[in-house]
């Protein structure tokens, strides 16, 4: 992973850390259930935008890479790679 989306995605995954500690908060505490479930759902949407930055980056580079280097069995396994990813997050 570069650095700059290394950086970047770390950021974002402390944000989710102090969201999932806000949840367990608000469950000890006895919160409204469609209030957790509310952060939850945030929670699951900025999750899936550090997964997305994280498969651009893969794309971009380790992908990109494969293209480039002519290795046709690379390119096959990178090709691969990717679908299962996307089929696993379609999940």
């Amino acid at each position: 992973m570069r650095s700059p989306t290394k950086e970047e995605v770390l950021k974002r995954l402390s944000r989710i850390e102090g969201q999932v500690r806000g949840l367990s908060r608000m469950v000890e505490e006895g919160r409204y259930c469609i209030d957790l479930i509310t952060q939850v759902s945030a929670v699951r949407a900025a999750l899936k935008r550090v997964e997305e930055e994280v498969l651009r980056d893969h794309v971009a580079h380790c992908v990109e890479h494969a293209i480039r280097s002519g290795d046709a069995e690379d390119q096959r396994q990178k090709v691969k790679e990717l679908m299962d990813v996307i089929v696993r997050a379609e999940r």
